[in-house]
């Protein structure tokens, strides 16, 4: 593989500026493709397979005329204190506020809460609601200023209002404040690091290209695909990230190579054989666990995973083809302006890589193998400390309860709560099929009976039978809030009490609903777990012993992700759960952690563990098939490789807590776990754990049984084939002062 890549590093390099025009048509097209496309709608979440799931497929075959996919929105109305909503002059504001909407442009129907029944028991607050005829990413902005406006007509009047449901929902918005700012910091990061403005601009450019095209793609697919604006904003985070550092390991290689005394061209094609061999499988890790979501069986789960495997992807080419031709368009700009080629020049820096002189990383590794217990021991008991948080942990899936209290929507929940108690919000649909029953009626009967007569359930309403009346929907709403331990508990116990009484009658029943739906989900999140382990791991264990020609290695590389991830959702449960530093981040309501995020979180901080792993190893393994000891050749991968692995984790943290002031709950946390999962993988994990592990374990670490190593390719990804070609002399020598020697 190092042979295939360093020919294409020198074609790149010489084919510059149509590389470069083609990557910049890509970007022109993709973008283009993008902006004239339709906005997508964020779709609820569903899970193929389970009760609710299939409750919900059973209402839409026989009950067709309810199957809108129009937005919905509740007016809810509070009356100033003292004041009941249902005195003459309040109903008249409240009537006067629906009339403004009922029959206007999109409105399929605005309720009358007074005729409906939708007052709370003390006359303080009731709430109307408006059906429209389109999805809410199709509302006009006149039909939701009509709606904003219907709520100010009645505060002006004197009442208190807020507006929950689906029509004000808006897509996830990007380009913030604190975006740019993690990109700033990723800047700052690679100037301090290369020494060289146009190196990193170069990094950034490259990253920009990548992320340009896949966002591009996802907005023009999102609606024959069905991708949401979640998957757009995980494909911005991740190609951002991975393009920054992919790039910069790339260049920090042409760099060394150019102060070895290499020309131009001859260091394009050996930084992307030997630190584009890297960044191939270090991207193929990634990948291969951004798809292995795919296994969990929740489409959109599939899809975030898939959109970010095509912006890794991406960053993998644009780094392949993009990078080397820049390398020739910007030319000895790219060093830094200490660093020129000139005539007689100086000796590398002593300390610099080029140089062989021991440097920080080389210092820290030394430290590392003289005290290889106390370090592993610190490092382990601290990882297992900040995990510990992890076993309180909860999923669950958030609602307009979790949104700051500022919103709208957050508001009218409270309101809602308050007026009709907390498991209003989270009412349990249940189906009763009787088309296999002998007496649909008597039965249709017993299911709201056993309802009525289940500790925790508030109210039963009366059922609603379809046209053919085969079929019954009861609904019945929870004493307690949705995200609540008793109300999952509440519907076990319903279940429980429908097996009865579907084994007596030959009835069909299911629990679902919203509420029901996310039990369901966050319990088979928990089921699918360790399949999912099993099976990216299992993968990336199988890839990693081509790439280092061990199973030690590997095996030590997976071991020290669990304790990462493990530290990384102590975090998440710690602020999401418990609230500490929730406030820093404007969470202002604690709950469960969203249940698709233990999945999501461990599928990509395992790619991007292995990306540490690689790129830090491989320059051990370098120095290990060129002859070095174990432990020299430890010391000399991170006088290589230990600073830019440093710089990128840096960066990539920096992106990732960017997105952290996305007042999303989904992109929140993604922000968090993945920030604080990179910080503890690299620099605790790759930098301490797995040298401490390397050093106990000494040569062994690269043992491999013979079948094995006649079984698996060799890819040659430290690039030994090129080391026996005999690289062009540079007609001037290079200078490795100051920001060259940092690769």
């Amino acid at each position: 593989m190092a042979t295939i890549l360093y020919r294409i590093g020198r074609w790149a390099f010489r084919r510059r500026r149509l590389v470069a025009g083609v990557w910049l048509a890509a970007v022109v097209a993709a973008v283009l493709a993008g902006a004239m496309a339709p906005a997508g709608e964020d779709e609820d979440i569903s899970m193929p397979g389970t009760e609710s799931q299939q409750a919900f497929d059973l209402l839409d075959e026989r009950f067709p005329q309810s199957n809108s996919q129009g937005a919905e929105a509740r007016l809810v109305f509070q009356a100033p204190d003292g004041q009941q909503v249902t005195a003459t002059d309040n109903r008249k504001i409240v009537e006067g506020a629906i009339g403004s909407l009922d029959g206007g442009a999109q409105v399929a129907e605005a309720t009358d809460p007074f005729e409906e029944g939708a007052v709370s028991e003390d006359g303080t607050i009731a709430y109307s609601t408006i059906t429209y005829t389109d999805a809410a990413v199709d509302l006009t902005g006149a039909t939701k200023k009509a709606l904003e406006d219907a709520a100010d007509q009645a505060r002006a009047a004197g009442l208190t209002v807020a507006i929950g449901g689906s029509a004000l929902d808006a897509e996830v918005a990007l380009g913030g404040t604190t975006e740019m700012v993690g990109v700033a910091i990723a800047a700052v990061v690679l100037v301090l690091i290369l020494g060289s403005m146009v190196a990193a601009g170069l990094s950034l450019l490259s990253a920009f290209t990548g992320v340009a095209i896949a966002f591009g793609l996802v907005s023009a697919l999102s609606v024959s695909l069905g991708l949401t604006s979640t998957v757009a904003v995980l494909a911005l985070m991740l190609g951002l990230a991975v393009g920054i550092d992919y790039a910069l390991f790339i260049t920090s290689r042409y760099r060394e190579e150019r102060a070895r005394g290499c020309e131009p061209e001859e260091a394009a094609g050996r930084a992307v054989g030997t630190a584009g061999s890297a960044v191939v499988f270090a991207g193929a890790t990634v990948i291969i666990a951004l798809v292995g979501l795919g296994v969990v069986g929740i489409p959109e789960l599939t899809k975030m995973g898939f959109g970010g495997a095509g912006a890794v992807a991406l960053a993998v080419l644009v780094a392949l083809t993009l990078v080397p031709a820049m390398f020739g368009l910007f030319g000895e700009r790219v060093l830094s302006r200490k660093v020129r080629v000139r005539k007689g020049g100086t000796s590398p820096r002593p300390g610099s890589a080029a140089d062989g002189r021991p440097n920080l990383g080389a210092r820290w590794a030394r430290f590392v193998l003289r005290r290889p217990v106390a370090v592993l021991m610190v490092a382990g008991i601290g990882l297992g400390a900040v995990a510990v948080p992890a076993l309180s942990l909860e999923l669950g899936l958030p609602g307009d309860e979790s949104k700051p209290t500022a919103t709208t929507q957050r508001q009218a929940y409270d309101l809602l709560s308050d007026g009709f108690g907390p498991g209003f919000n989270g009412p349990l649909t249940v189906v009763v099929d009787t088309s296999r029953t002998a007496d649909p009626e008597a039965t249709t009967d017993r299911v709201v009976a056993t309802l009525q007569g289940v500790d925790g359930v508030e109210s039963v309403g009366a059922p609603v039978l379809n046209e053919a009346g085969d079929t019954a929907v009861v609904t019945a709403t929870p004493q307690t809030a949705p995200t609540s331990v008793e109300t999952k508990d509440l519907v076990q116990e319903i279940r429980s009490a429908a097996s009865d009484i579907e084994a007596d009658t030959g009835a069909d029943i299911a629990v679902t609903g919203n509420t029901a739906l996310n039990i369901d989900i966050s319990d088979a999140m928990a089921d699918a777990l360790l399949p999912y382990l099993s099976v990216v791991i299992g993968l990336a264990i199988l890839l990693l012993m081509v790439v280092f020609r061990s199973i030690l290695v590997p095996l030590k590389a997976a071991l020290g992700f669990l304790l990462s991830v493990g530290a990384a959702f102590g975090v998440l449960v710690a602020v999401f759960q418990w609230g500490w530093g929730a406030d820093l981040i404007g969470i202002e309501q604690t709950g469960p952690v969203m249940s698709l995020m233990p999945i999501l979180v461990i599928g990509i901080v395992f790619g991007l563990a292995m990306d540490y792993e690689v790129f830090l190893f491989t320059r051990v393994r370098e120095a290990h098939v060129h002859g070095a000891p174990a432990d020299e050749a430890i010391v000399e991968g991170f006088r290589h490789s230990g600073r830019v692995v440093a710089a990128a984790a840096i960066i990539m943290t920096s992106v990732f807590a960017g997105f952290i002031g996305i007042h999303s709950p989904t992109i929140q946390t993604m922000g968090v776990g993945l920030a604080s999962a990179v910080l503890f993988d690299a620099f605790v994990v790759r930098m301490a754990i797995a040298p401490a592990i390397m050093a106990l374990l000494g040569g062994r670490a690269w043992w491999m049984p013979r079948i094995l190593n006649r079984v698996l390719p060799n890819v040659d990804i430290e690039g030994a084939a090129l080391s026996r070609q005999a690289p062009a002399p540079a007609r001037e020598p290079v200078t490795a002062a100051r920001g060259d020697d940092r690769p």
